[in-house]
């Protein structure tokens, strides 16, 4: 007897139909799996068989054959297990086919008939959606995930039993709702952090200010203590909330990596990620024998922190090249290639040399080729897709003694998304959101120049020996700087502005 249940698999963050397929014939027993199944997958075969057994099914002594098409894809992971144990049951005559149809099933079995939580849901669901499935049978601990996709109705199961009753009627579920309105309004803030904790170092948090706005990367070069990763720590603070579709976006990529816990469906605060220097290229990047996502595709939409650059492994660090200039990290692997997404507000955090004190010789004793080498370690080609870079000066003692009351982030905030909300209205027939996306095409149209601000830029790009990256990312900056002053044309004062956060790169990698 023949029967088919419908599941789903994860490429990249994106969800796509198996079809779980049994046969029973007569012949030897056995159970057989076929379909490019992971590992994971074969050692289903003893997972469903216990199971059954355990929740009470005696099936006969028959030939099973399994099989999870398309075949030509490899099939990773535990989720097909409670399909598998489905489809088993409907070619038995436990369920009828018919109350199969339009619904989507996914779960791990335990030995004992437990349905176990998996990875991945959320985007499963939301294809199953846009597939035409009505309904979704996933684990308890998992069903509020699903519930965030609205328009198909997801049933939460605790056993395999219960899963069996509800397909055949003989139990009523009542599907999983969540108020995705009310998740996104109910956001725990972090008040803790806050900008009118950090004394001084006014010219860098207006740097910060203009990357936030913009989207734009940005480099903080200082002393130990001077208060980089104290700055960095609270640009999320001066961020805009998250929309629903950004939220949406982002708990796909942290549903795929497990990262969504029984009490939470949505990711309702923009990331901070904060990789350590000794991560290595495939934890920032993603990839592994089954490809997830790394760590520059969870800061999407949010802040990747990178502290002591140049202490990553330079083969680790060159990884970002491409993401900065895409929005997204492509690896591609023998069975397939996968795509996640990456767009992100890049910050890093440097000391100027070794020691950390360079150039006050009073406390550097670090000669100048140290300090070449130390700062060589991040390549040109990477800096120049840092749009912004800023010194971070040491604080003196009248600073903290006479604390003055600094801006606070909610402040900074409103100007912040006034700028974002001009950009917003500009690029809405575009396909991007912020000045920092802009091509060197579209930067014709939105970055027109009058005759002193090109005289002022060509001085600059002959001077700073700029390369024509930097030249655009000057143009980007620029724009940024003009929308925080409501201003509709670049003027000199937005170029001179702009010019000044490249200018750091030039006193310190080419002294």
């Amino acid at each position: 007897m023949f029967s088919k249940a419908l599941s789903a698999a994860i490429n990249g963050i994106d969800g796509f139909i198996i079809s779980v397929e049994a046969d029973v014939s007569d012949g030897l027993p056995l159970f057989d799996l076929v379909g490019y199944l992971g590992s994971e997958v074969r050692e289903a075969r003893e997972r469903v068989r216990i199971s059954l057994k355990n929740s009470g099914y005696q099936l006969p002594a028959k030939r099973i054959t399994i099989n999870l098409s398309p075949a030509d894809i490899r099939k990773e992971g535990t989720a097909f297990d409670l399909p598998i144990a489905i489809a088993i049951l409907t070619a038995f005559g436990y369920i009828p086919q018919e109350n199969l149809e339009k619904t989507l099933i996914l779960g791990e079995v335990s030995l004992n008939g437990e349905i176990n939580r998996v990875n991945g849901v959320l985007p499963i669901v939301y294809t199953a959606l846009k597939q035409g499935f009505t309904r979704c049978i996933v684990p308890i601990s998992n069903a509020c995930e699903g519930a965030v996709v609205h328009g198909i109705d997801v049933y939460g199961v605790k056993t395999l039993q219960e899963a069996v009753k509800f397909l055949n009627n003989d139990l009523i579920l009542e599907p999983s709702y969540v108020n995705n309105q009310d998740l996104l309004k109910h956001v725990d803030k972090k008040d803790d952090l806050d900008f009118s904790d950090v004394t001084g170092q006014e010219i860098a948090k207006r740097a910060i200010e203009v990357a936030a706005s913009g989207m734009h990367n940005i480099l903080m070069v200082g002393p130990p203590g001077s208060g980089k990763t104290m700055l960095a720590k609270r640009i999320p603070t001066i961020l805009p909330e998250l929309s629903f579709e950004e939220s949406l976006e982002i708990s796909k990529i942290y549903s795929v990596s497990g990262l969504l816990n029984n009490n939470q469906s949505l990711i309702r605060e923009r990331p901070f990620r904060s990789p350590h220097h000794t991560i290595t290229a495939t934890a920032l990047a993603g990839g592994g024998r089954t490809p997830t996502p790394g760590e520059i595709s969870l800061a999407h939409l949010g802040v990747l922190f990178l502290d002591e650059f140049p202490e990553f492994n330079r083969n680790t660090i060159e990884i970002l090249r491409q993401p900065l200039e895409e929005n997204q990290v492509t690896i591609a692997r023998l069975q397939g290639t996968y795509r996640y997404p990456a767009n992100f507000m890049m910050v890093t955090a440097m000391n100027p040399c070794a020691c950390g004190f360079y150039p006050d010789r009073n406390k550097c004793n670090c000669s100048i080729n140290q300090v070449k080498h130390y700062l060589g370690k991040i390549s040109r080609p990477l800096l120049d897709r840092i749009d912004i870079c800023i010194e971070a000066l040491q604080i003196n003692y009248k600073d903290l003694e006479n604390k003055k009351e600094a801006e606070t982030s909610y402040n900074i905030r409103k100007r912040v998304m006034a700028a974002r909300n001009i950009q917003l209205e500009r690029y809405k027939d575009e396909n991007f959101y912020f000045n920092s996306q802009l091509t060197p095409k579209t930067i014709d149209k939105y970055c027109r120049l009058g005759n002193n601000e090109k005289s002022l830029l060509e001085k600059a790009f002959v001077k700073m020996n700029l390369s024509a990256r930097a030249y655009h990312r000057i143009l980007k900056v620029s724009r940024t700087i003009a929308d925080l002053d409501n201003s509709e044309l670049i003027t000199e004062k937005h170029i001179s502005e702009a010019i000044c956060y490249r200018s750091l790169d030039k006193k310190y990698w080419e002294d």
